[in-house]
C-alpha cells in the first residue's frame, strides 16, 4: 500500500508557548500518511533547545519539547509543506536583534530570521504554507505576504491581520484554504487543518 504522503517532508516551527495536543496530532497524523516530520526552531547557536508547553488553566501541568533542528539550516524548498504552529509560538519567533548602536525601527521587524523564512516560502506555491490560530503573526511584518490573501485566525490575531491586508474569512469548519495557504482559527481545529494541508499536497 502506497501512502498518500510516502516520501514527503513537513516542518512545523515551534517555541515556548506551544499547545502539546496539537503538535502531537502533527507527529502521529502526517506520519500515518508517510510523510516525515521535522520540529523545528531557532536554536541560538546551540546543539538542541527545551521549550516550555502552554498552561491556559490553573493547576495544568507543564509539558516540555525538545527541539534539535535549527530553522536557519534547512532548505525549505525541500519540504512539501511548512507549519506555523499555534498559540504564541508565532510572537516570541518574530524577535529580532537590531544592529549593534542602531536604535530599534520598525522595519527591522521583518529581519527575524522566522519571518524570513516564510516569506522565502510564500513565494513558492509548491510549499504549502499552514498557519493554525495565532500563527499568522508570523507574516503580519511584512503585509504583503498577507494582502488579499482569504485566510482565518483567532479572534485576537484579527486586527493584525486585517491591518496587513488580509481578508478575514469566516469558515463553519474552522478552515479556510486559499491557493498555497491552509489556515485554522483554533488550535482545536487541528485535525481539519492537517487533513486541508494534506489534500494539498496530494493535490500538487
Amino acid at each position: 500500500m502506497v501512502l498518500p504522503l510516502a516520501g514527503k517532508k513537513i516542518a512545523v516551527l515551534v517555541e515556548t508557548e506551544y499547545i502539546p495536543e496539537e503538535i502531537v496530532a502533527y507527529q502521529t497524523k502526517f506520519p500515518e500518511l508517510g510523510a516525515t516530520v521535522h520540529l523545528m526552531s531557532r536554536l541560538w547557536n546551540q546543539p538542541s533547545a527545551r521549550f516550555v508547553s502552554d498552561v491556559d488553566e490553573v493547576g495544568k501541568e507543564l509539558q516540555y519539547l525538545d527541539v534539535n533542528m535549527d530553522f536557519q539550516n534547512a532548505d525549505i524548498n525541500e519540504y512539501a509543506a511548512v507549519i506555523m504552529a499555534a498559540n504564541y509560538t508565532s510572537v516570541r519567533l518574530r524577535y529580532f536583534q537590531p544592529p549593534e548602536g542602531q536604535a530599534i525601527s520598525p522595519q527591522q521587524t521583518q529581519t527575524a530570521p522566522a519571518v524570513q523564512l516564510f516569506a522565502k516560502a510564500m513565494h513558492n506555491p509548491q510549499i504549502i504554507k499552514g498557519f493554525l490560530c495565532h500563527g499568522l503573526w508570523i507574516l503580519t511584518p511584512i503585509p504583503d505576504l498577507l494582502k488579499g490573501r482569504k485566510v482565518i485566525c483567532h479572534e485576537v490575531v484579527l486586527a493584525d491581520i486585517a491591518n496587513a491586508g488580509a481578508i478575514y474569512t469566516p469558515s463553519a469548519s474552522g478552515i479556510v484554504v486559499d491557493g498555497d495557504v491552509v489556515t485554522g482559527r483554533s488550535g482545536a481545529d487541528v485535525d481539519k487543518f492537517i487533513e486541508a494541508i494534506a489534500h494539498l499536497i496530494v493535490a500538487q
